[in-house]
């Protein structure tokens, strides 16, 4: 009972921060830390159950990559340029990350770097937010080329725990001079392939371990991957509403606090 309390706990704040910019690793490398597991062996079910929170912008925006899928039929110019920007997004992060996955790997059990990364990267985006350019460019087929490189690049900050990979696509969208919803928006489809490539790397590496039932079992993982979904649907359209609304700054003062507090807590342990 233990066991299943702590897998509904660790999916709720997958499901909570996945799209916020607060770095959903670090905050279950931080919960893992919490409850006293060993990170290694919750790894894989850390990643793996992501895919529920993507599965969640699947269903939330499906009329979205309907019409970007009939455009693609029709070879219309505005789904071609949306397909695009996605997939040139994510070579950059796809590239880096095969070249250097044991190195990200090696940083994933590391609670003090995600806690310092909380409050760099909050401070970031309140740094963002006071500099960044007026934001003139709205949807996400309307991002030039050399600006979706950019943003490609800057998501590979992401392989830092406790950096965000919503945060890091976001903010540089906005340096660039993307409308916030926009960035959001943007990010949230990025993720699709970014964390379908990264799970299915997780999952072909340990599959041994997953069969012998070494590590968090598939059952754990389902679960887990259930309960992510359904967070994520509730927590994606309040996210938005807040950005639209406030920006990105509540973001930065609570990625601020936490990591203060996450990191005073890590030294007296």
């Amino acid at each position: 009972m233990g066991d299943i309390i702590s897998i509904i706990l660790l999916g709720i704040v997958e499901g909570v921060t996945e799209f916020l910019p607060v770095s959903s690793t670090g905050h279950l490398i931080l919960a893992t830390k919490l409850l006293g597991y060993d990170a290694a062996r919750w790894q894989v079910f850390n990643i793996v159950i992501q895919l529920g929170a993507i599965l969640a912008i699947v269903v939330l925006y499906w009329r979205t990559f309907l019409a970007v899928a009939m455009g693609l039929a029709r070879r219309d110019p505005v789904s071609l340029r949306f397909v695009r920007n996605i997939l040139v997004a994510f070579i950059p992060a796809a590239i880096l990350g095969l070249a250097i996955h044991k190195q990200i790997e090696a940083l994933l059990g590391n609670a003090v770097v995600v806690s310092i990364a909380l409050v760099v990267g909050g401070i970031a985006i309140i740094a963002v937010e006071r500099l960044a350019p007026k934001s003139d460019i709205v949807g996400v087929a309307d991002i030039p080329l050399g600006k979706v490189v950019g943003i490609g690049c800057l998501q590979c900050l992401a392989m830092v725990p406790g950096v965000s990979r919503s945060g890091a696509t976001i903010l540089g969208a906005l340096a660039l001079g993307v409308e916030r919803r926009t960035a959001a928006e943007f990010s949230f489809f990025l993720a699709i392939p970014t964390m379908l490539g990264a799970t299915t790397l997780e999952l072909v590496k340990n599959r041994h371990e997953l069969l012998s039932g070494q590590g968090v079992g598939l059952g754990a993982i389902g679960l887990g991957f259930v309960v992510a979904f359904i967070v994520a649907l509730l927590v994606v359209k309040w996210f938005v509403g807040v950005v639209t609304r406030y920006g990105f700054v509540p973001f930065a003062w609570y990625r601020i606090i936490a990591g203060t507090a996450a990191f005073v807590w890590l030294m007296t342990i």
